[in-house]
Protein backbone atom coordinates (compact mmCIF):
# COMPACT_ATOMS: atom_id res chain seq x y z
CA UNK A 1 0.00 0.00 0.00
CA UNK A 2 1.23 3.50 -0.98
CA UNK A 3 0.41 5.72 1.94
CA UNK A 4 -1.97 5.22 5.22
CA UNK A 5 -4.19 6.65 3.22
CA UNK A 6 -7.90 4.58 2.23
CA UNK A 7 -8.21 3.72 -1.20
CA UNK A 8 -12.03 4.66 -2.09
CA UNK A 9 -14.63 4.27 -4.43
CA UNK A 10 -16.41 7.10 -6.20
CA UNK A 11 -19.31 6.77 -8.17
CA UNK A 12 -20.83 9.78 -10.23
CA UNK A 13 -24.62 9.12 -10.97
CA UNK A 14 -24.17 11.87 -13.82
CA UNK A 15 -27.48 12.70 -15.33
CA UNK A 16 -28.14 8.64 -16.42
CA UNK A 17 -31.95 8.07 -16.97
CA UNK A 18 -31.63 5.10 -14.46
CA UNK A 19 -31.23 7.28 -11.72
CA UNK A 20 -34.32 9.33 -12.52
CA UNK A 21 -36.75 9.87 -9.75
CA UNK A 22 -36.23 7.30 -6.59
CA UNK A 23 -33.91 4.97 -8.54
CA UNK A 24 -30.65 7.58 -7.35
CA UNK A 25 -31.41 7.12 -3.98
CA UNK A 26 -32.09 3.41 -4.11
CA UNK A 27 -28.23 3.52 -6.22
CA UNK A 28 -27.13 5.04 -2.86
CA UNK A 29 -29.02 2.99 -0.61
CA UNK A 30 -26.72 0.25 -2.17
CA UNK A 31 -23.56 2.07 -2.27
CA UNK A 32 -23.58 2.76 1.47
CA UNK A 33 -25.12 -1.32 2.02
CA UNK A 34 -21.37 -2.31 0.24
CA UNK A 35 -19.68 0.50 2.03
CA UNK A 36 -20.83 -0.92 5.16
CA UNK A 37 -20.33 -4.67 4.69
CA UNK A 38 -17.02 -4.45 3.20
CA UNK A 39 -15.70 -1.65 5.41
CA UNK A 40 -14.84 -0.12 1.87
CA UNK A 41 -14.58 4.00 1.43
CA UNK A 42 -17.50 4.65 -0.83
CA UNK A 43 -18.63 7.91 -1.50
CA UNK A 44 -22.08 8.60 -4.18
CA UNK A 45 -21.96 12.01 -6.29
CA UNK A 46 -25.83 12.60 -7.37
CA UNK A 47 -27.14 15.01 -9.46
CA UNK A 48 -27.94 18.39 -7.92
CA UNK A 49 -31.33 18.48 -7.21
CA UNK A 50 -31.14 15.34 -5.41
CA UNK A 51 -28.68 16.44 -3.11
CA UNK A 52 -30.62 17.53 0.34
CA UNK A 53 -32.14 14.46 0.20
CA UNK A 54 -29.15 12.27 0.15
CA UNK A 55 -27.00 14.29 2.97
CA UNK A 56 -30.14 13.99 5.36
CA UNK A 57 -30.65 10.34 4.99
CA UNK A 58 -27.17 8.58 4.11
CA UNK A 59 -24.15 7.70 6.17
CA UNK A 60 -21.53 7.67 3.54
CA UNK A 61 -20.22 11.00 2.19
CA UNK A 62 -22.00 12.75 -0.55
CA UNK A 63 -20.43 15.29 -3.31
CA UNK A 64 -21.41 17.94 -5.75
CA UNK A 65 -20.69 16.16 -9.48
CA UNK A 66 -20.01 20.32 -10.16
CA UNK A 67 -19.40 23.45 -8.29
CA UNK A 68 -19.49 26.93 -9.39
CA UNK A 69 -17.07 29.79 -8.63
CA UNK A 70 -20.07 32.45 -8.31
CA UNK A 71 -20.59 34.25 -5.27
CA UNK A 72 -23.33 33.55 -2.72
CA UNK A 73 -26.46 36.32 -3.46
CA UNK A 74 -27.73 37.32 -6.80
CA UNK A 75 -25.89 34.28 -9.08
CA UNK A 76 -29.18 32.59 -10.29
CA UNK A 77 -28.68 28.30 -11.36
CA UNK A 78 -25.12 28.26 -9.95
CA UNK A 79 -24.12 25.78 -7.44
CA UNK A 80 -21.64 27.62 -5.16
CA UNK A 81 -19.55 25.38 -2.05
CA UNK A 82 -21.25 27.56 0.46
CA UNK A 83 -24.72 26.51 -0.22
CA UNK A 84 -23.13 22.92 -0.50
CA UNK A 85 -21.39 22.83 2.97
CA UNK A 86 -24.70 24.31 4.28
CA UNK A 87 -26.45 21.37 2.82
CA UNK A 88 -24.27 18.73 4.57
CA UNK A 89 -22.07 17.80 1.27
CA UNK A 90 -18.43 16.94 2.06
CA UNK A 91 -17.11 17.52 -1.16
CA UNK A 92 -17.60 18.12 -4.96
CA UNK A 93 -16.39 16.93 -8.10
CA UNK A 94 -13.90 19.59 -10.07
CA UNK A 95 -13.18 19.98 -13.74
CA UNK A 96 -14.55 16.86 -15.04
CA UNK A 97 -14.43 15.94 -18.58
CA UNK A 98 -17.80 17.08 -19.37
CA UNK A 99 -17.66 19.88 -17.13
CA UNK A 100 -14.01 21.88 -18.04
CA UNK A 101 -13.11 25.24 -15.97
CA UNK A 102 -10.13 27.14 -16.23
CA UNK A 103 -7.24 26.03 -14.13
CA UNK A 104 -7.75 29.51 -12.38
CA UNK A 105 -10.85 28.92 -11.73
CA UNK A 106 -9.97 25.11 -10.36
CA UNK A 107 -7.52 26.91 -7.80
CA UNK A 108 -9.96 29.37 -6.45
CA UNK A 109 -12.59 26.07 -6.17
CA UNK A 110 -10.16 23.94 -4.07
CA UNK A 111 -9.45 26.85 -1.42
CA UNK A 112 -13.48 27.45 -1.36
CA UNK A 113 -14.45 23.86 -0.74
CA UNK A 114 -11.26 23.57 2.05
CA UNK A 115 -12.53 26.74 3.80
CA UNK A 116 -16.20 25.59 3.79
CA UNK A 117 -14.87 22.34 5.34
CA UNK A 118 -15.26 19.95 2.30
CA UNK A 119 -13.33 18.31 -0.68
CA UNK A 120 -11.89 18.71 -3.66
CA UNK A 121 -11.91 15.74 -6.15
CA UNK A 122 -10.33 17.18 -9.60
CA UNK A 123 -10.58 15.73 -12.77
CA UNK A 124 -7.53 15.35 -15.57
CA UNK A 125 -7.27 14.29 -18.48
CA UNK A 126 -3.28 14.07 -18.94
CA UNK A 127 -0.57 13.34 -16.53
CA UNK A 128 0.32 16.46 -17.25
CA UNK A 129 -2.62 17.93 -16.41
CA UNK A 130 -2.28 15.65 -13.23
CA UNK A 131 1.27 17.43 -12.28
CA UNK A 132 0.13 21.01 -13.10
CA UNK A 133 -3.67 20.95 -10.62
CA UNK A 134 -0.97 18.69 -8.00
CA UNK A 135 0.55 22.01 -7.24
CA UNK A 136 -2.37 23.71 -6.48
CA UNK A 137 -3.22 21.22 -3.48
CA UNK A 138 -6.68 19.54 -4.34
CA UNK A 139 -7.46 16.92 -1.72
CA UNK A 140 -7.79 14.20 -4.60
CA UNK A 141 -7.00 13.89 -8.68
CA UNK A 142 -8.96 11.69 -10.85
CA UNK A 143 -7.19 11.09 -14.50
CA UNK A 144 -9.59 10.29 -16.88
CA UNK A 145 -8.77 10.31 -20.82
CA UNK A 146 -12.00 11.81 -21.87
CA UNK A 147 -11.94 9.41 -25.07
CA UNK A 148 -12.22 6.25 -22.53
CA UNK A 149 -15.00 7.76 -20.84
CA UNK A 150 -17.84 5.39 -20.83
CA UNK A 151 -16.10 3.15 -23.52
CA UNK A 152 -16.62 0.51 -21.08
CA UNK A 153 -12.51 0.14 -22.10
CA UNK A 154 -10.76 0.94 -18.84
CA UNK A 155 -7.58 3.16 -18.93
CA UNK A 156 -5.63 0.63 -16.53
CA UNK A 157 -5.85 -1.48 -19.66
CA UNK A 158 -5.95 0.37 -22.51
CA UNK A 159 -3.31 2.97 -21.68
CA UNK A 160 -1.68 1.90 -18.11
CA UNK A 161 1.30 4.06 -18.84
CA UNK A 162 -1.63 7.08 -18.28
CA UNK A 163 -2.26 6.25 -14.91
CA UNK A 164 1.53 5.19 -14.02
CA UNK A 165 2.59 8.11 -15.46
CA UNK A 166 -0.11 10.19 -13.47
CA UNK A 167 1.33 8.52 -10.45
CA UNK A 168 4.54 10.00 -10.59
CA UNK A 169 3.27 13.58 -11.84
CA UNK A 170 1.02 13.62 -8.85
CA UNK A 171 3.55 12.43 -6.39
CA UNK A 172 6.43 14.76 -8.00
CA UNK A 173 4.20 17.52 -7.53
CA UNK A 174 2.52 17.14 -4.40
CA UNK A 175 2.50 13.40 -2.56
CA UNK A 176 -0.27 14.65 -0.09
CA UNK A 177 -2.58 14.59 -3.34
CA UNK A 178 -4.70 11.15 -2.92
CA UNK A 179 -4.84 9.88 -7.11
CA UNK A 180 -7.48 8.14 -8.54
CA UNK A 181 -8.17 6.28 -12.05
CA UNK A 182 -11.57 6.70 -14.11
CA UNK A 183 -12.37 6.33 -17.57
CA UNK A 184 -13.65 3.10 -18.95
CA UNK A 185 -13.41 1.37 -14.86
CA UNK A 186 -15.91 -1.67 -15.46
CA UNK A 187 -14.54 -4.82 -14.30
CA UNK A 188 -12.63 -5.82 -10.63
CA UNK A 189 -10.24 -6.53 -12.95
CA UNK A 190 -10.29 -3.01 -13.61
CA UNK A 191 -9.81 -1.76 -10.19
CA UNK A 192 -7.07 -4.45 -9.42
CA UNK A 193 -4.63 -2.84 -12.28
CA UNK A 194 -5.79 0.94 -11.28
CA UNK A 195 -4.39 -0.04 -8.06
CA UNK A 196 -1.14 -1.99 -8.92
CA UNK A 197 -0.79 0.64 -10.82
CA UNK A 198 -0.16 2.52 -8.13
CA UNK A 199 -3.79 4.48 -8.27
CA UNK A 200 -5.63 5.09 -4.62
CA UNK A 201 -8.88 4.30 -5.63
CA UNK A 202 -11.01 4.57 -8.70
CA UNK A 203 -14.18 7.34 -10.11
CA UNK A 204 -16.53 5.43 -11.50
CA UNK A 205 -20.01 6.41 -13.23
CA UNK A 206 -21.61 4.37 -16.15
CA UNK A 207 -19.85 0.98 -15.56
CA UNK A 208 -22.02 1.06 -11.99
CA UNK A 209 -25.06 3.34 -13.72
CA UNK A 210 -26.06 1.11 -16.03
CA UNK A 211 -25.06 -2.43 -14.38
CA UNK A 212 -28.29 -4.60 -14.12
CA UNK A 213 -27.55 -5.28 -10.34
CA UNK A 214 -26.47 -2.45 -8.73
CA UNK A 215 -25.47 -3.86 -5.45
CA UNK A 216 -23.78 -7.02 -7.38
CA UNK A 217 -21.63 -4.44 -9.33
CA UNK A 218 -20.53 -2.19 -6.85
CA UNK A 219 -19.60 -4.76 -4.38
CA UNK A 220 -17.20 -6.40 -7.34
CA UNK A 221 -15.93 -3.24 -7.47
CA UNK A 222 -15.35 -2.21 -4.37
CA UNK A 223 -13.68 -5.72 -3.45
CA UNK A 224 -10.50 -5.08 -4.61
CA UNK A 225 -10.57 -1.63 -3.01
CA UNK A 226 -10.94 -3.59 0.66
CA UNK A 227 -7.91 -5.86 -0.39
CA UNK A 228 -6.06 -3.69 -1.02
CA UNK A 229 -6.37 -1.64 2.02
CA UNK A 230 -6.20 -5.19 4.26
Amino acid sequence: MLSNRRAILVVNFKNFHEIFGDKAFELALDAQDVSTTLKVPIIVSPPAPLISVMTKNLRIPVYSQHVDVDSAGSSTGAVIPELLQSLGVQGSIVNHSERRISIKDIEVLIMRLRKAGMKSLVCARTPEEVGEIARLGPDMLAVEPPELIGSGRAVSKVAPEIVSDSVRASKSANPEVQLLCGAGVVTSEDVEISLGLGAEGVLVASGIVKAQDWKSKIRELARPIGSYMS
